[in-house]
C-alpha cells in the first residue's frame, strides 16, 4: 500500500515536469534546482509509491508503464502548484480586502487615503462595509476595521491611527448672539451639542491641567453623529465638543472659534484593528500600511 500523501504531491509535480521536459537537467533548469536534487526526489517518490516510474541511461530517460499511467493523473500538478505560488507570493498585490469602519470616520477621513490607495495599488478591490455598529471581525471574517478606542480582545492587533483630545467650539454667529463664555461656569448656561453615545443627560467631562471639571448643561441637543454634530455647531447651533483636526478649515476662515482652550475632553485614539499579525496577505499589509502612512486624522 502506498504511503504517499499530500505533502508529496510537489513530488508528483515534479515528476510530471521531468517527463514533458524529457530530461532531469531541463527540469532541473525550468525549477530552479539541481539535476541531482530533481533526480532524489524522484528517487524518494518511486520509493513511496514502490514502483520504478523512469528507467535512467546515461543518454536518455524511458518512462515505465506505470510512469506513464502517474503521469496522466499527474500532469496538472505543476500548473496548479504554480497558480498556488502565484497566488500565495505576489509580487504585485492584487485581490480583495474588506474594511469596516463607521460613516462619520469612512466619508469624512477614509475616503480621501482610499482614493490614493487605487491609484498606487490598482489590482486591489475593496470590500467597504460602512456600518455604525461595531461588527465582530472574525466572526464577519473582516480583514481591518477603523476604531475608537484600542481593543479589549486579546486576538485583535491594532495600530495607532491618530490621538488627540477633543476641544470646546462655537460658530462666530452664536457668540455674536450669545457671548463668548468667560469661566467653566458660564459654559453650563449656553446651549450645547452632545454625543449621545459618550454623555449621558447632556453632561460634558473636561479637564484643566488634568482636573477633571463636569458640566451639566440645562439646555442641549443630542445627536449619535459626530459629523452631524460638527455640522449643528457650524450652523449656529450651540457650543460642541470637537476634534481639532476635523475644524482647520472652519478655523482659518474664522468661521469657528474656540472656547476656554485652556479645557479639553478625554483623548481620543483612533486605531486600525485585524485579526493577526502572521500570514497577513499582502493585499491587506499594503492597505494596512497604506493608512498608517496617510495621515486620516
Amino acid at each position: 500500500m502506498s504511503t504517499i500523501g499530500v505533502s508529496h504531491l510537489r513530488h508528483l509535480a515534479i515528476f510530471a515536469l521531468v517527463v514533458e521536459c524529457g530530461s532531469f537537467a531541463a527540469a532541473a533548469r525550468k525549477l530552479g534546482s539541481s539535476r541531482s536534487r530533481v533526480s532524489e526526489q524522484i528517487a524518494e517518490l518511486e520509493v513511496l509509491l514502490a514502483v520504478r516510474l523512469i528507467q535512467r541511461s546515461t543518454r536518455k530517460l524511458s518512462i515505465t508503464s506505470e510512469g506513464r499511467q502517474v503521469y496522466e493523473q499527474a500532469r496538472a500538478l505543476p500548473q496548479i502548484l504554480t497558480e498556488v505560488d502565484r497566488v500565495t507570493s505576489q509580487e504585485v498585490p492584487r485581490g480583495r480586502v474588506s474594511l469596516t469602519v463607521n460613516t462619520d470616520i469612512g466619508i469624512t477621513h477614509l475616503l480621501p487615503a482610499l482614493e490614493s490607495f487605487q491609484q498606487r495599488y490598482p489590482e486591489i478591490e475593496l470590500d467597504l462595509r460602512v456600518d455604525d455598529e461595531r461588527l465582530d471581525l472574525i466572526n464577519e471574517q473582516i480583514d481591518l476595521g477603523i476604531r475608537i478606542g484600542l481593543p479589549r480582545d486579546d486576538s485583535l492587533i491594532a495600530r495607532v491611527l491618530h490621538e488627540e483630545s477633543q476641544m470646546i467650539y462655537a460658530s462666530t454667529t452664536y457668540l455674536e448672539r450669545y457671548g463668548m463664555p468667560a469661566s467653566p461656569e458660564q459654559l453650563a448656561e449656553h446651549r450645547w451639542i452632545t454625543l449621545s453615545l459618550m454623555n449621558i443627560q447632556g453632561t460634558q467631562m473636561l479637564y484643566q491641567d488634568g482636573e477633571p471639571i463636569q458640566i451639566q448643561p440645562s439646555d442641549y441637543h443630542l445627536c449619535n453623529s459626530p459629523l452631524m454634530i460638527q455640522r449643528m455647531v457650524v450652523a449656529g447651533m450651540g457650543l460642541g465638543m470637537l476634534l481639532p483636526a476635523t475644524v482647520q478649515q472652519e478655523l482659518a476662515s474664522g468661521v469657528l472659534q474656540p472656547v476656554l482652550p485652556e479645557l479639553q475632553g478625554a483623548r481620543l485614539t483612533f486605531s486600525l484593528v485585524y485579526p493577526s499579525r502572521h500570514q497577513v496577505p499582502l493585499r491587506t499589509r499594503c492597505l494596512i500600511e497604506h493608512l498608517v502612512n496617510a495621515k486620516l486624522f
